[in-house]
């Protein structure tokens, strides 16, 4: 019978359909239009913090960016984009891989940076003079599980929240590995996930709903659906999954937004939450569909080498520069140093941290792997 079935969806015979490649200037398969995109995301998430949220300012952010706080103001939807990303590449990258190797590229892409990070960002809050407390070492260690939130600790930075999400839907997923990914065992998770959202959306704070996340999950499903799109081109079941997650993501977006005003001190308008998702996935879907390939600038995987230094560093050790320097230099300066300053940091981490730590940790995992198998 799901022999029969599965032959009434075109285009799925894992065997014989290939993804299809771009970005020539890139190692074979990679799609240097992601690595783009990834840092356009981090970059808006940057702009929220350091021009909209006012992060380590004494006058209102308003005032001091007129022009381009209405357009700063909407970059926390950065996040958003990131999570659509990560569904296609995590999909993308895991298809055809045992659990064991999906497992090790996480940890290895995760782990390196991120305590860096949390080290780094304790001792700057710890050694520069200012209002900013450090966590408890304690928690510091928490920290360095990616867990904290689970285990109702603080984070030593804001932005770890959004790993965590991450890290739930890599648990989500590591089921379909396990399982092995076909086109319609994802259809049938992407299916159920939604599914499953839909009912715990009204369900308060508990263990099902932080394992679902309703609040985000539609982001991650719809990245979903654009690599099999991408892997075995669009129909009209893919791009109903896609327009159902849309629609249903815009609740929880409207939600985040009310709350902007608690954040920024100012009221923004809701109609550029909807434009700028809207606007996300329909760049997802250009990318799917191989609209983007002619995307082959050489410097995009540097770029997005950068891309997750700089997101886990720019927060809470950028506010703690721009307080040091708000008093020597004009914000219009002053933030693009900083920005300057943060990347350049986050070439040096990229270089000198994630890759030889990630090196070491994939081949002792590789090796713990192996003893298990051969027992």
């Amino acid at each position: 019978m799901a022999d029969k079935a599965g032959s009434a969806l075109p285009h799925i015979d894992d065997r014989r359909k290939k993804p299809p490649t771009t970005g020539g200037a890139g190692r074979a398969g990679r799609i240097l239009a992601l690595d783009g995109l990834r840092l356009f995301a981090a970059l808006s998430v940057v702009a929220y913090h350091y021009v909209a949220f006012g992060a380590g300012w004494r006058t209102d952010a308003k005032e001091l960016f007129p022009r381009a706080f209405p357009v700063a103001a909407y970059g926390w939807l950065g996040v958003q984009l990131f999570f659509l990303i990560s569904g296609f590449v995590i999909c993308m990258s895991c298809w055809g891989k045992p659990v064991r190797d999906f497992f090790t590229s996480r940890v290895v892409r995760l782990f390196p940076a991120y305590w860096f990070g949390v080290v780094a960002t304790t001792l700057v809050i710890a050694l520069v003079p200012g209002p900013e407390k450090p966590r408890p070492w304690w928690d510091v260690l928490t920290n360095l599980t990616m867990l904290q939130e689970a285990l109702g600790v603080q984070h030593v930075d804001g932005v770890y929240w959004t790993l965590f999400a991450e890290l739930r839907f890599y648990l989500l997923f590591a089921v379909m590995c396990w399982w092995g990914l076909t086109y319609r065992r994802v259809l049938i998770f992407c299916g159920a996930w939604m599914a499953a959202s839909a009912l715990c959306a009204g369900v308060g704070d508990g263990p099902l709903r932080m394992l679902v996340m309703p609040d985000n999950s539609w982001y991650f499903i719809a990245g979903i659906a654009f690599y099999l799109m991408y892997r075995f081109r669009p129909n009209i079941l893919l791009t109903g999954l896609v327009l159902t997650c849309f629609c249903a993501s815009l609740p929880f977006a409207h939600e985040t937004w009310r709350n902007t005003r608690t954040y920024l001190g100012h009221t923004v308008p809701y109609w550029p939450v909807v434009v700028v998702i809207g606007a996300c996935f329909a760049v997802m879907a250009l990318l799917a569909t191989g609209k983007l390939s002619w995307i082959t600038w050489r410097w995009l995987p540097v770029a997005g080498a950068l891309t997750y230094p700089l997101y886990l560093l720019h927060q809470n050790i950028g506010r703690e520069t721009i307080r040091a320097m708000r008093d020597f230099l004009p914000p219009h300066i002053l933030v693009p140093l900083v920005v300057v300053g943060m990347l350049a940091v986050s070439w040096a981490v990229h270089r000198w941290v994630e890759k030889p730590v990630g090196r070491w940790l994939r081949d002792h995992l590789v090796r713990a792997f192996a003893q298990v198998k051969g027992r």
